[in-house]
């Protein structure tokens, strides 16, 4: 029974892509958070989430695993290596070298650590060209996991998510509702019964034709693309002048929730 959970990572755990009412940002790791608090007596249930975007490995082990070790909870989550793994010229090998000495600190401070995996890249113009670098950094992943006897929240295997409609707009984060299957993998990575089957079909789409994706490629490069570029080339992260959502209520979150079902 996991009583305090805290969500550490980058823009993935932070929940970009999942907006709520309010502007601000719901995503996969408060998703899982609200199934687990549902298992708990009323109000005997802690979750905060650390996770801010654009933040790589090191940033997160400087800024947020130091927190973590500071509350020793019950359940951990750590994705994070992504945008290190995108960088050019980055050694996957050296990276999970890394991320190792995270996990052996994070596991000396919390009950359970939930590893996360990167996704099969093969659908994301932009990203489809590193997927052997990213299958070998959760190749790492994997290994780690096993060394530390940490769950593995599987993302490569989820196939629900090759579906466009489990992606945001900009292609590079995750929907509402791609968010929520990934929070039900999780569940299920922890031995949760979940409330739905997170590979369950997506509905048929009527076909597209060549201009109109060619058409959305070009609205996606001058919205999305170009300023990921911009910002790279000014050495600018979107993560700046971001804090963390800190301490959230699962009250809360049920709520926001509601909004973007």
């Amino acid at each position: 029974m996991i009583g305090s959970y805290v969500a550490v990572g980058d823009s993935f755990t932070e929940g970009v892509g999942d907006t709520g009412p309010d502007g601000a940002f719901v995503g996969w790791a408060d998703r899982l958070a609200v199934l687990l608090a549902d298992r708990r007596p009323e109000g005997d249930f802690t979750y905060t989430n650390l996770a801010v975007r654009g933040r790589l490995l090191d940033q997160i082990v400087a800024e947020q695993v130091p927190r973590v070790v500071g509350c020793a909870p019950d359940l951990v989550s750590f994705a994070a290596g992504g945008n290190d793994i995108i960088r050019p010229g980055t050694d996957p090998d050296e990276v999970a070298e890394r991320f190792e000495l995270a996990v052996a600190a994070l596991t000396a401070a919390a009950g359970t650590v939930l590893v996360t995996t990167g996704f099969d890249t093969r659908g994301v113009p932009v990203l489809k060209h590193l997927r052997g670098k990213i299958a070998t950094y959760n190749g790492h992943v994997r290994a780690v996991a096993d060394r530390y006897g940490c769950p593995v929240l599987d993302l490569w295997s989820l196939r629900s998510v090759q579906d466009r409609r489990a992606w945001d707009a900009d292609r590079l984060h995750l929907s509402p509702e791609g968010h929520t299957r990934v929070a039900l993998r999780a569940g299920q990575a922890l031995g949760l019964r979940v409330p739905a089957d997170p590979d369950q079909p997506w509905p048929p789409l009527p076909p597209r034709g060549t201009l109109d994706v060619r058409r959305d490629d070009v609205h996606w490069a001058r919205e999305y693309l170009v300023p990921w570029i911009g910002r790279r080339l000014r050495g600018e992260s979107s993560g700046d002048h971001v804090t963390a959502k800190g301490t959230l209520s699962p009250d809360d979150i049920k709520t926001r929730i509601a909004s973007v079902a």
